[in-house]
């Protein structure tokens, strides 16, 4: 059977101890692969690793060709784009259509986007004024941070992954990065890719394992990494932040969600319809940015919430290789057993199910997926548990409102403020609510439009810093000021 190894200093090497854990399928429960659980030896080495390599040759490179390769390396992924895609559909179970239009596509794109974003921005420079009358001269340079330690999820393993790698190496950083032990697949790949770019040794580091007692927490308490990037959920950031403080290293973190959609009477129905579907549905529910909580005013409640039904009740069931399908299967039976907790506690709550709310009957092939019908709920108090937590599912809760300012409430209620989507088309009212939304990103008559040189990161509980364009740059540099009596 394959083995997933780490990469440590240019070479895939295994564990000293010989752990090894188990990476399914979850389209069909079946083992893919065995994976190699770091302990503190492999951690340790691939830190030291990546504390030389910003003494080697990396260090000394100049930004023109640091950022070449990272051309290189973009170039190497879309050379292999159907070795990624398999990759990463098989680690995720998604349909291979939503895996070859976003996720490959982007894993390349961060390294090309950050490389020519780094080569163009400009520091500031101040005269001043002296006692003496000669002056100076303050300007800054950027230097970079040093080691990084990313710690990627597994919705979009191959994305997020490279969005936070490829603007930490553009800046001339290194990086250890551990990947989820659900998708190591993609992450792990990338070395090859990396060896063939000319990315010097030790420059790029993967270990993988879990979060506790396990390469996580070896990585997060490692007393040699400079600063942290971190998306997945808001208990383990926390925890993420606590080990940071120690030696006050820095974090950027994109954490949980409870996205609100609002869906006012005069929006173009079959635009709110199509957005709210892929925001509700796209990648089995399993995006930080999706909406699990949908607000529709009054005049218009019943059509929508019977439009989103036939919409979910549509989508077709199937593994990657099936061409027919635009619906996988969640991460792991683990977390399907986390959804499905949800799901009941809807019923047990007095919800409507308007469809969904269990598991499909699957062709016998299939039988042992993480498989989840779509789900639709209305008729919930605002505190059930399935309205103010997140289920990272797909599945979604249609409310009624009245007023802009019901609907403005509604949507700031709860400790999370990552993303919403307002769907409206009265221009005014979409920049008024826009402005008084509690959340990092909002769209308005559009759903996961992302332009990369723009801040990307959450509010409240949904995180701390802003990644995308300079705002990348701030987090994986130091800014040196230089001032120079005249």
């Amino acid at each position: 059977m394959k083995e997933i190894k780490h990469y440590i200093n240019g070479a895939y090497v295994g564990s000293a101890s010989g752990r090894l854990f188990d990476n399914i399928n979850p389209a069909n429960g079946r083992v893919l692969s065995k994976v190699h659980e770091a302990g503190r030896e492999e951690v340790d080495a691939a830190v030291r690793a990546a504390r030389a390599a910003l003494k080697g040759p990396w260090g000394k490179m100049s930004v023109e060709e640091r950022t070449a390769i990272l051309h290189r390396v973009a170039d190497g992924i879309t050379a292999r784009f159907d070795e990624f895609l398999e990759a990463e559909c098989l680690d995720t179970g998604k349909p291979r259509s939503l895996a070859s239009h976003i996720d490959i596509p982007r894993g390349a794109a961060n390294f090309k986007v950050f490389a020519d974003l780094v080569k163009n921005v400009a520091a500031e420079a101040f005269e001043m004024a002296t006692p003496d009358g000669a002056g100076a001269l303050n300007y800054a340079v950027r230097r970079p941070k040093g080691v990084i330690g990313v710690i990627s999820p597994w919705n979009l393993p191959l994305l997020l992954m490279t969005w936070k790698v490829g603007p930490a190496l553009a800046c001339g950083n290194t990086v250890v990065v551990k990947p989820s032990e659900e998708t190591p697949t993609t992450t792990a790949l990338l070395g090859e890719v990396m060896q063939q770019a000319g990315v010097p040794d030790g420059v790029y580091n993967v270990v993988h394992g879990f979060g506790g007692n396990s390469a996580g927490a070896f990585l997060t308490e490692h007393p040699d990494v400079d600063a942290y990037t971190f998306t997945g959920e808001t208990g383990t950031g926390e925890t993420i932040m606590k080990a940071a403080a120690n030696g006050v290293r820095q974090v950027s973190l994109e954490l949980g969600g409870k996205n609100a959609g609002i869906v006012f009477a005069d929006c173009d129905m079959d635009k709110a319809i199509e957005g709210t579907l892929r925001s509700a549905f796209a990648n089995c529910g399993q995006v930080c940015l999706g909406t699990e909580r949908v607000y529709v005013q009054r005049p218009i409640f019943d059509e929508f919430v019977a439009r989103l039904k036939a919409g979910a009740e549509q989508l077709v069931l199937g593994p990657p290789d099936d061409a027919t399908s635009n619906f996988g299967p969640l991460i792991s039976l683990k977390h399907r057993e986390k959804v499905l907790s949800y799901y009941q506690k809807a019923v047990e709550d007095g919800a409507t199910v308007i469809t969904g709310g269990g598991v499909p009957d699957m062709p016998a092939e299939l039988a042992h997926g993480a498989w989840v019908q779509p789900t639709i709920w209305t008729g919930l108090k605002d505190d059930s548990a399935v309205v103010t937590e997140e289920i990272f599912g797909p599945c979604c809760h249609i409310r009624p409102f009245d007023s802009e300012e019901e609907a403005v409430a509604l949507a700031n209620s709860l400790p999370y403020g990552l993303a919403s989507a307002i769907w409206t088309e009265n221009v005014t009212r979409a920049h008024r609510v826009a402005g008084q939304l509690e959340s990092g990103i909002v769209w308005v008559n559009s759903w996961f439009l992302r332009d990369l040189r723009t801040a990307f990161g959450g509010s409240k509980q949904s995180g701390i810093g802003r990644e995308g364009g300079v705002h990348s740059l701030e987090f994986y540099t130091e800014m040196k000021n230089i001032c120079v009596k005249l």
